[in-house]
């Protein structure tokens, strides 16, 4: 039989929410998967992440990555354990860093699953296994394949593969699947995630002009950013504030990304913040590999980024800062009285060791709690951000008394402004399917794109098709 002569994606994941990005292109015979990533938030998380694909895992032939954040990849050894045994497709920064999450992943995965059996013997029920094991995960890393940005590969017969700059995280990409289907070229371009402009260390992303269908993310599709610099000098208010009620200020963060920016402005700031007087904690095992992959990959920064990383101005060398990584010491940081920054994983709160510091924490008056990153539904992070009174946490209820910061100008995704001009260089209008997006940020993006560039616009929907 013939191949078809198009091209044809279907969405599974992060339609509606912006965790779970999973989408399944098919072209002719073939098929590629952009992304498989582990939804984040919600009390059916578990389930969800547990639950069938959508798709068989063995007819795939080839997988491609856009970037090393958990909700893009953390379901691959899963994938792999479901009967996938093809490559896996990314850029080299990317592959370093899916080692460091995708190993934590696993760790956590195993911690939570002995928790809940020790919970199921004791009431006479069957264990329960973690999703996937390190041994998994090292079968995943085997199959991952790097492409350079700007890079045209062929992956599979006709089929061909390339990355750009996304401007998100290091190694992030946006991705151009392009295909010899009855004899016409077609192309797909997913963004992944877009990261806005004059991101400490990182460049802006790479423009792209041309395809046939844009599968775009709109997470912040329906707001516009405060400026940077209002937002550095907000943080610094808030730290003097804090200082003065003799409290701890508790930073949840994104291990890679945020937490680099985090530290980049308190090195910028040491000075006029006053933070020798303070104790800084990046409480986080993988905060020395992560800088090494930093280290490694330094060639992707921007001018600025170059300078203070290879001058030895990087962002993990303030005087006073220390990098904690036994669970031991972690604990023990919740033995002090006051006057602690304490950074930590995860940044939507729903897992990690911020989990422990917020229980020890988010009950004094004197404390601060800085969400300087997206708080996807269901997370402990939204409800917190969303003004509860009380939360549970290791099944203990919390009254919340600490005060709330959101600080939305350190996004590393595009604002609704971002994404229409990074939209704005395609020459063809491609039409679009918005995908990592809630459906009120999905609908204000939508509008914006039909009024300003007359764009046919798709709210993709889960289960849904659409033709290249």
């Amino acid at each position: 039989m013939a191949d078809s002569p198009v091209m044809q994606v279907q969405f599974h994941g992060a339609v509606g929410e912006v965790t779970g990005s999973r989408h399944l292109v098919e072209c002719g015979k073939r098929q590629v998967l952009l992304d498989c990533g582990m939804i984040q938030g919600g009390r059916g998380e578990a389930a969800r992440n547990s639950a069938a694909f959508g798709f068989d895992a063995r007819r795939l032939d080839a997988v491609v990555v856009s970037h090393a954040h958990i909700d893009h990849i953390g379901r691959l050894p899963l994938l792999l354990k479901r009967g996938y045994g093809g490559p896996i497709y990314a850029t080299p920064a990317t592959i370093h860093l899916a080692r460091i999450m995708l190993e934590d992943s696993a760790s956590l995965a195993a911690a939570d699953a002995e928790r809940e059996t020790r919970v199921r013997l004791r009431r006479g029920e069957a264990p329960v296994a973690p999703l996937y094991s390190l041994n998994d995960v090292a079968d995943t890393l085997q199959r991952m394949r790097p492409i350079d940005y700007g890079v045209a590969q062929e992956i599979l017969p006709g089929i061909n593969v390339d990355f750009e700059d996304a401007g998100h995280i290091i190694g992030a990409a946006s991705v151009r699947l392009t295909a010899e289907l009855g004899g016409r070229r077609r192309s797909l371009v997913f963004s992944g995630d877009i990261g806005p402009k004059n991101t400490p260390f990182l460049c802006d992303p790479t423009v792209r002009n041309e395809a046939d269908l844009l599968l775009l993310e709109s997470t912040y599709g329906d707001r516009l950013h405060r400026s940077r610099e209002e937002t550095v000098a907000e943080m610094g208010e808030i730290l003097d504030h804090a200082w003065q009620d003799g409290g701890n200020v508790l930073i949840p963060a994104f291990a890679v990304g945020r937490s680099q920016e985090i530290l980049y402005w308190f090195a910028r700031h040491f000075d006029d913040w006053g933070l020798a007087r303070w104790k800084i904690y990046l409480d986080s095992p993988m905060a020395s590999k992560v800088v090494e992959v930093y280290k490694r990959h330094a060639d992707l920064f921007d001018a600025d980024g170059k300078r203070r990383m290879l001058g030895g101005k990087g962002p993990f060398q303030l005087p006073n800062l220390r990098l904690v990584s036994d669970a031991q010491d972690s604990m023990a940081l919740n033995r002090r009285g006051g006057g602690a920054i304490i950074i930590a994983g995860s940044g939507m709160c729903n897992g990690g060791r911020i989990r422990h510091h917020l229980r020890h924490n988010l009950w004094r008056e004197n404390a601060d709690v800085l969400f300087v990153g997206y708080q996807a539904m269901g997370t402990l992070g939204r409800r917190l951000v969303d003004g509860a009174p009380f939360v549970t946490i290791f099944g203990e209820k919390i009254q919340v008394k600490a005060r709330r910061h959101t600080i939305g100008g350190l996004s590393a995704h595009a604002d609704q402004a971002g994404l229409l001009e990074w939209y704005g260089n395609f020459t063809s209008r491609p039409p679009v399917a918005l995908v990592h997006g809630e459906d009120t940020a999905r609908q204000a993006l939508a509008a914006e794109l039909k009024k300003r560039f007359g764009t046919e616009v798709t709210i993709a929907m889960a289960g849904g098709r659409m033709t290249v």
